[in-house]
């Protein structure tokens, strides 16, 4: 994508070098800059800025091990994978979790997902 990116989020995350890895392997994310407070990720589809949260805040909330969900937000994103079930190895190999229960759409399944500081997103997979 050259030039300014169309469309993007941004995902705040006490630990980003590790939120940025997990999001670039599990979503095939390009890194195209890093900065001490910024990583920002691309792809064909979208761009990914993960930025880190300032210590004053991340001093005041621990992530745990397995994560706890932190889906009590107004926003959740979805992205589609190539396959659900290869995204849910993979997501279990970097500290996330791609969950069991899936759902049916027009064309697709989905499933909810959460990251290594327990964000919740969904992944969907196209069937035919």
């Amino acid at each position: 994508m050259p030039g300014p990116a169309p469309a993007g989020l941004f995902i705040y995350a006490k630990d980003a070098k590790r939120i940025a890895h997990f999001y670039e392997t599990l979503l095939g994310m390009t890194r195209l800059h890093t900065t001490n407070e910024l990583i920002v990720l691309e792809n064909q589809n979208v761009q990914l800025l993960v930025h880190l949260i300032p210590e004053h805040i991340a001093s005041t909330f621990e992530i745990t091990t397995p994560p706890e969900r932190r889906e009590d937000t107004a926003l959740k994103f979805f992205y589609t994978v190539p396959s659900i079930a290869a995204a849910r190895t993979t997501a279990a190999a970097l500290g996330g979790e791609v969950f069991s229960e899936q759902w049916n759409g027009p064309g697709f399944v989905v499933c909810n997902a959460m990251d290594p500081e327990g964000n919740v997103f969904q992944v969907r997979e196209v069937i035919t």
